[in-house]
């Protein structure tokens, strides 16, 4: 973000804010807690300026235009050495480079267990279906409705892969063509956003081996991302499902995503999903 190019109202308040977000933090520190000695007739309340500077091994002026919120030149190091010392958390650090007029690191993929709340959530969900998804498109979650409406199984754990290869997933979906060109645009969406990660490229290779569809998708370069939107799904038990989905991001797992379907009000699909649920 091009800081100078705000107009004047918000360039003063990006300065106010980060002016002041600077010296709370400073002023929550003692040097003792920094390991740097008190020294006599101190009377400021916290760390100085001073004090922050070097342990973060920039000047004293650099550090000063910076708290005062001037539109001055930045880097992620010099900011990172900044969040150290004032002993950021990964809200405090991030809200830091937005200051700054930087995008702030990609957090790092999380591969811990699904919790138990989160799987308490997606079956609290029942009858409609719910799966978490993480961001190579792996389903680390899926309730019982999701398996049923959608013909995922135990061999399906990958949400592009079923996709383009569960032959039940591809009957039962209306308007496929137009799911799939949906489909392979977000996931190259989602590849740009972690370009230092092989994973995407190995997928993306392997799926244009099994899938000329996706094969001739991908090459015609697809960009999209939808965070909710309408799916209509037919089943041989039901017929037709149709389903508004929300797609939601799970900020205490990085690159995971929580997908909600709901039956659009005015259709039979809510009754015919609890007819399904009721019969498995």
């Amino acid at each position: 973000m091009d800081i100078s190019r705000l107009p004047v109202e918000a360039r003063q308040r990006r300065s106010a804010e980060i002016r002041e977000f600077l010296r709370s933090r400073r002023a929550r520190l003692t040097p003792y807690d920094v390991g740097m000695p008190a020294g006599s007739g101190r009377r400021a309340k916290g760390l100085r300026r001073e004090e922050v500077a070097v342990l973060a091994g920039v000047g004293v002026s650099w550090y000063t235009w910076l708290e005062q919120g001037r539109e001055i030149h930045v880097s992620a190091g010099v900011l990172d050495a900044v969040a150290r010392v004032l002993r950021f958390d990964t809200a405090e650090r991030d809200h830091l480079y937005l200051l700054a007029g930087l995008n702030p690191p990609q957090a790092e993929p999380s591969d811990r267990p699904v919790s138990a709340e989160l799987r308490r959530l997606i079956d609290g969900w029942l009858p409609s279906p719910a799966y978490i998804l993480d961001r190579h498109w792996n389903l680390v979650a899926v309730n019982r409705a999701a398996h049923l409406v959608f013909g995922y199984s135990d061999r399906d754990h990958n949400c592009l892969v079923s996709f383009f290869t569960n032959a039940r997933f591809r009957s039962s979906l209306s308007h496929w063509e137009d799911a799939a060109r949906a489909i392979v645009g977000q996931f190259r969406a989602d590849a740009a956003r972690y370009p230092d990660d092989p994973e995407f490229g190995r997928l993306a290779a392997d799926m244009c081996a099994a899938s000329p569809s996706f094969a001739e998708i991908w090459a015609e370069h697809p960009i999209g991302e939808a965070t909710e939107g309408v799916k209509v799904v037919h089943t041989p038990e039901t017929g037709e499902l149709v389903f508004e989905y929300r797609s939601l991001s799970l900020p205490d797992r990085p690159g995971h995503r929580l997908m909600l379907h709901t039956p659009q009000p005015g259709t039979a699909t809510g009754a015919r999903l609890s007819e399904l649920m009721a019969s498995a």
